[in-house]
């Protein structure tokens, strides 16, 4: 039976999550397997690998072939070149111990490189965060001195404003004296109380101009003066004569009381 050393896909879309295990070259990829040998997470800077070196390296003496991407995961760990150690002793091109030192200084190389690599990404990591830092420092003292400096615009405007509108009352409403000026009321209604006061003084002036019963009685003259102005029979008989004014217009009745009296003197 041919054995094969490949991944089997786990993990949610976007997040593959792997297995690394020993399978039938004839099961599916997600398939029946024979034996897990670890996991692989390629979503970390750098790749997350666990595997169980010993078992692995017996697998691979025993003829397992490894995928691509299996075999570049266990070069990274160093399977195989531990398989390559192994592979030259079994040929007596050297002894167990020098195959040992020689591994453990690959490992110690490779160990430094990926240990420098951390470093590397954790430096750049760290300088890309003090950037953004710095970045949004500076972002926020440009947006604190706009605002500022829009804050003393408003504030200045404002002032301006009120300046203005102080300015445009003294104009458009002026003081209490050109308020008189223009709207004399109160000042025409205390002139008219003057003035009455003057025309109407108090009780001593109006008996002044407006004289007791004795003043009355020269103003407004009594019954003679009436007779004087308006006369009474008198004057009735000026405009509308009387029986001897009717006697000159007419003399009817003068003239048969004389042709009577004539007759009387004649028959005497």
């Amino acid at each position: 039976m041919a054995t094969r050393i490949r991944l089997a896909r786990h993990g949610r879309r976007k997040q593959a999550f792997y297995h690394i295990v020993v399978a039938d070259t004839r099961s599916p990829r997600d398939g029946r397997f024979i034996e897990k040998l670890g996991t692989y997470n390629p979503n970390t800077n750098p790749a997350t690998i666990n595997i169980n070196f010993d078992n692995t390296v017996e697998w691979l003496l025993k003829g397992a072939q490894p995928s691509d991407t299996a075999r570049a995961i266990l070069s990274y760990k160093g399977i195989m070149m531990k398989k390559h150690l192994l592979a030259g002793v079994a040929k007596g091109a050297f002894n167990e111990e020098e195959a040992e030192n020689r591994f453990a200084a690959w490992k110690e190389n490779k160990d430094n490189q990926v240990k420098n690599k951390k470093d590397s990404l954790e430096k750049a990591a760290l300088e890309a965060e003090k950037a953004n830092l710095a970045a949004e420092q500076e972002k926020n003292e440009k947006r604190a001195n706009a605002i500022a400096l829009k804050n003393s615009e408003l504030v200045e405007k404002k002032s301006e404003e009120e300046d203005t509108a102080e300015e445009v009352k003294t104009e458009d409403t002026p003081a209490e004296g050109v308020k008189t000026e223009e709207n004399p009321k109160e000042e025409v209604e205390a002139a008219e109380e003057n003035e009455k006061k003057e025309d109407t003084p108090a009780e001593e002036v109006k008996a002044e101009d407006t004289p007791a019963e004795e003043v009355k009685t020269e103003d407004t003259p009594t019954e003679e003066v009436k007779a004087e102005d308006i006369p009474a029979e008198e004057v009735k008989t000026e405009d509308t004569p009387t029986e001897e004014v009717k006697a000159e217009d007419t003399p009817a009745e003068e003239e048969t009381k004389e042709e009577k009296t004539e007759e009387k003197t004649e028959e005497s």
